[in-house]
């Protein structure tokens, strides 16, 4: 079984940690694109427009101009940085042991940054939505949508 988890616009930025590996990221054949993704994201947050671009309201500009540093940005397991409503009540931030292994074997979180993040994959807190017309790769979830495709028929088979 894969469950898949919509998407966190609410995030706690790690204070410290490595910073992110995108090799260690789970499902690998999402590399080049989670490269694309995260390059064209740290050009436009350092656009004069970036709030515009990036749909967010000035009040955001903040977590927008961290979006240019996320290369060397603190990182924590991803269970730990996507916050809101589902992500309290699905309660992965409280594994331990069998059920946490069990969670990273089978929980994703579909990402408009990483494509697909497993609760343990380190990552830095980011904002950007997967409505999002990004220059470069254009809209998210189109851009996304063959690369999602293959990395979930090799992981269920289908």
């Amino acid at each position: 079984m894969l469950v898949l988890l919509p998407p966190s616009e609410g995030k706690d930025a790690p204070s410290r940690g490595a910073p992110l590996d995108l090799d260690a990221l789970d499902h690998p054949t999402l590399g080049p694109p989670r490269q694309e993704v995260l390059d064209a994201l740290a050009r436009a947050s350092a656009a004069d427009d970036a709030c515009t671009v990036l749909g967010v309201g000035p009040t955001l500009a903040t977590e927008v101009a961290r979006n240019t540093a996320l290369r060397s940005a603190p990182t924590a397991p991803a269970r730990e940085v996507y916050t809101g409503v589902l992500y309290a009540a699905a309660g992965l931030s409280g594994l331990d042991g069998a059920a946490a292994a069990r969670a990273a074997g089978t929980v994703r979180t579909v990402s408009a940054l990483w494509g697909l993040v497993s609760p343990d994959d380190r990552i830095p807190a980011y904002r950007l939505s997967m409505g999002t017309d990004l220059p470069g790769p254009g809209p998210l979830a189109r851009f996304w949508r063959p690369h999602l495709g293959d990395a979930l028929a090799g992981r269920t088979g289908l």
